[in-house]
This record gives structure tokens, sequence and C-alpha cells, in this order.
């Protein structure tokens, strides 16, 4: 997945709709699980969201 942007990650593996789910409840633990699965392991990922969420669509 190397020089995908976490988006492509994302809908390559099919969980798009979960991690915009997750972000839309603030559901940090749950972004960082789906994060993981696409071999991301920065959780500041899930933190900048939560700081400028209308930035990232929510």
């Amino acid at each position: 997945m190397a020089g995908m942007t976490l988006n492509e990650r994302l809908l390559h593996v099919g969980i798009i709709d979960q991690w915009d789910e997750a972000a839309r409840r603030r559901d940090r633990d749950k972004m960082i699980e789906l994060l993981e699965r696409v071999d991301v392991r920065e959780p500041y990922v899930a933190d900048a969201v939560f700081a400028d969420p209308q930035n990232y669509g929510f």
C-alpha cells in the first residue's frame, strides 16, 4: 500500500464507510484500529481529524 493516500488505502480494503462512521462518532479507538488495518501506525491521524473535522469533511 506504499504510495497510497489514506483514503485510497481505506477504499482498497473496503473500510472507508467504517472510517467515516467512526470519525462522525468521534470513536478514536475504532479509528486507530482501522488505521492499523491499512498499515498506518500513527494515531495522530485520528487526532488531526478531531482537531479540524470540517477540513476532513465531517
